[in-house]
């Protein structure tokens, strides 16, 4: 059997396919019970923030994305991406050791490998959020998505309302720190501004790498595409709930409604067919 690129693709497609319920609602809920678990002393060591756990749960998360996102990767593509992964690196490094542009904090919890302070997990934590984003803020436009700086200026608002979710979540379980705290759950709003700058540089790059048109038509064939986000909205939604973040939950839910008014998070998810991995392979 060959193994060419084409025939690899369809292979992951029909994985994810397969397995929507598991991937994008069994991995956030359980993700969430045991980051809450882990938070509140309940999990001994090892599996109290197992970094390993961590970052494998979320790579779990994001395969629909990628499944949806990698046929359209060729050289320009790839190049725009890892310009991005660069940036992003040198960005939270500076964060990391000057306090710009985010305000000073540094991470509570052992994230995996780091390279200067920096997790190396660090653009699989960052990249994807912003493609959701881009990609559901296309959607919800319609034709006016095809003006340039209103896409983009819509993306970078979604972007930022996603770290309204995420950033408040994070804190509580203390997965990163601000010594000094912060007006909007212990977050300072230094944090935001800095999201201004990182957002709109990772948007532009995306924006860049891919061609509009072509995201656009492989959404259309690609009912999948954008269940990580319905496990960001299960995941943070679910413990910012916990620790009583209220406003975070709201703007959770509004990700949760955008989702439902484009289809994406419906009972066709739901009814994600039973996993077949021997008729897969």
């Amino acid at each position: 059997m060959a193994w060419d690129r084409r025939t690899l693709e369809a292979r992951f497609d029909r994985l994810v396919r397969e397995n929507r319920f598991t991937i994008s609602v069994f991995f956030p809920l359980n993700g969430a019970v045991l980051l809450v678990a882990s938070a509140e002393g309940l999990l001994p060591p090892p599996l109290a923030f197992n970094p390993l756990l961590i970052l494998l749960g979320t790579l779990v998360m994001r395969s629909p994305l990628v499944a949806g996102v990698l046929p359209l990767i060729g050289r320009k593509a790839a190049a725009a991406l890892g310009a991005l992964v660069a940036y992003s690196y040198a960005i939270e490094y500076v964060g990391v050791h000057t306090g710009v542009p985010y305000g000073d904090f540094y991470y509570g919890v052992d994230l995996g490998p780091t390279v200067g302070g920096v997790p190396l997990g660090l653009p699989v934590f960052f990249i994807p959020l912003v493609m959701n984003a881009y990609l559901l803020v296309s959607l919800l436009l319609g034709e006016r998505a095809r003006s340039r700086p209103l896409r983009l200026a819509s993306v970078v608002a979604a972007v930022l309302a996603m770290d309204l979710v995420l950033d408040p979540g994070a804190v509580a379980l203390g997965f990163w720190v601000y010594p000094d705290g912060g007006l909007y759950y212990g977050v300072p709003l230094s944090n935001y501004a800095g999201w201004v700058l990182s957002a709109t540089v990772a948007v532009v790059a995306l924006d860049v790498a891919f061609s509009w048109e072509s995201l656009l038509d492989r959404l259309a064939t690609t009912e999948f595409m954008l269940d990580d986000l319905v496990s960001f909205v299960i995941l943070w939604g679910g413990i910012n709930a916990w620790f009583g973040n209220w406003l975070p939950v709201l703007v959770a839910a509004g990700f949760g409604l955008g989702l439902v008014r484009t289809e994406r998070f419906d009972s066709r998810l739901l009814r994600s067919p039973r996993p077949r991995l021997s008729r897969f392979w």
